[in-house]
């Protein structure tokens, strides 16, 4: 451990497969070509959103064990999370599985959170593999967290569309040819004050420019050592201040910065506001987009932060302001 904050992983555990789902709208924008399926019906099929959002995660760790080459029956255990109530459609996805399951809550850095733990996992010999899967919905989280979608309310240009998909990846050991994680550093919550909900970006660039600050300081790296630096959904608001913290530092983060709540959709042509957030937003770029690049070796060295505000409807309710929260994970492409 350098620094309090960041981990190394000495045996660099080994990303083996990634699987990703999404919805009609992520289907319609610039990344379409990246995920394993795209659907057309919000419900997938179910009765419910709620369920079909359970049934995302089924699908999308389907893709990834087959391009890992295991079968369910492999896996020692599932790190899994979303952003319902008591994690309702990751728990109800594995419930008839009989496979060891940690459910995790980081709000929207749920990815970055369940990749780092698998990885310690793993790199501790205390398992061989294990699953990382998280999910969103854009129904089931409108209806958890602002109104009912036929209420028909406006929403502020600060305002992202969550994700509708899930993204799952297979940590193991295995041979030097697959993207391997080097080393995370763990972020702490951030309260800068920010008690509007739909301003969500705001609320969480405080805390990723927290976590990466201590990234490049705890491991003697600058922005420009990376091919990608990729944050989960700070959208185009949050984005433009990270930036200007960076700056008012004398740090560019340069072109190799992106921001997946800015990638996943077209701002100019789709309604989406300020762009993209939820838990499947990192999960289903980096499941698809970004492993993508790591597999052609387009990045060999990349570094992703997942970000989450981390309001309850009932903190909401009670005026309380919206902390934020960041883990960074630095992945190496392989041989």
């Amino acid at each position: 451990m350098n620094g309090k904050e960041t981990i190394y992983f000495k045996n660099h555990p080994k990303i083996l497969g990634a699987g990703s789902i999404v919805g009609k709208y992520e289907s319609d924008g610039p990344l379409a070509e990246y995920f394993d399926k795209c659907i057309e019906d919000g419900r997938n099929g179910e009765d419910t959103w709620e369920q079909a959002e359970s049934k995302f995660h089924n699908i999308a760790l389907g893709f990834a064990l087959g391009k890992a080459n295991l079968g369910m029956s492999d896996l020692q255990c599932i790190l899994s999370g979303d952003l319902l109530n008591q994690c309702v459609a990751s728990s109800f996805a594995w419930r008839d599985m009989g496979v060891p399951f940690l459910g995790l809550y980081g709000a929207c850095s749920t990815f970055a959170e369940g990749l780092t733990i698998a990885s310690m996992l793993v790199d501790s010999d205390h398992l061989d593999n294990a699953a990382v899967s998280v999910s969103s919905h854009f129904c089931t989280a409108e209806r958890q967290y602002r109104n009912p979608l036929a209420y028909g309310s406006q929403r502020p240009p600060t305002a992202q569309r969550t994700v509708t998909g899930a993204g799952s990846v297979i940590v193991a050991k295995g041979c030097e040819k697959h993207p391997q994680t080097v080393c995370a550093t763990l972020g702490a919550v951030v309260d800068s004050g920010i008690n509007d909900a739909n301003n969500m970006g705001a609320a969480m660039a405080p805390a990723a420019y927290e976590t990466l600050k201590k990234h490049f300081e705890n491991t003697n790296a600058k922005p420009s050592d990376f091919d990608l630096i990729a944050t989960g959904d700070l959208g185009e608001v949050g984005r433009k201040i990270l930036i200007e913290f960076f700056s008012r530092d004398g740090v560019e983060l340069g072109d190799n910065y992106i921001d997946c709540g800015c990638e996943m959709f077209d701002i100019h042509r789709q309604d989406v506001h300020s762009g993209a957030s939820g838990c499947a937003c990192l999960a289903t770029v980096f499941s698809g987009y970004i492993m993508s690049g790591l597999l052609s070796k387009k990045w060999n060295r990349i570094l992703i932060a997942g970000t989450g505000s981390l309001q309850s409807p009932l903190t909401i309710q009670q005026k309380e302001t919206i902390p934020g929260v960041c883990h960074a994970v630095e992945i190496i492409s392989g041989e």
